[in-house]
């Protein structure tokens, strides 16, 4: 793992949420976009060198709508920028740690994803994050 690629941070509502961080950071979101596959919408801020990801569930059913259900508006996951996704899964499960997906899935924001879960991870959500080419 090389750096924290972002932190994602569940919220109820992105129009209310990035009014917020807008003034948060004194800059408005650069990137906004939907991952139907996943029942989410995303926002994203910069601020110095640190990324922050907003998530919105759009569908009752999505991981983000459970997690808001249980524990409310928060930090949702800790993503981790990794140069060779699929070797590094390989690396973790051999660890021991547990994959909520067992292969790279598309994810926002031009990104090949992996979870592992929480109960392998001290209760923290973690994400891996590789650029697409």
């Amino acid at each position: 793992m090389r750096k924290i690629e972002h932190i994602g941070i569940a919220v109820k509502s992105l129009e209310t949420s990035n009014l917020l961080f807008e003034k948060l950071f004194g800059a408005p979101s650069y990137k906004q976009e939907e991952v139907a596959s996943e029942g989410v919408k995303t926002s994203f801020f910069m601020n110095g060198p640190n990324k922050i990801e907003l998530l919105e569930a759009t569908n009752p059913d999505s991981p983000i709508a459970k997690f808001l259900e249980k524990k409310g508006e928060g930090i949702h996951h800790i993503a981790f920028d990794v140069q060779d996704i699929v070797a590094e899964m390989k690396r973790l499960q051999a660890e021991g740690f547990i994959l909520l997906n067992e292969v790279p899935k598309k994810g926002a924001d031009n990104k090949l994803v992996c979870f592992l879960h929480p109960k392998t991870t001290n209760g923290v959500l973690i994400e891996l994050c590789q650029e697409m080419e």
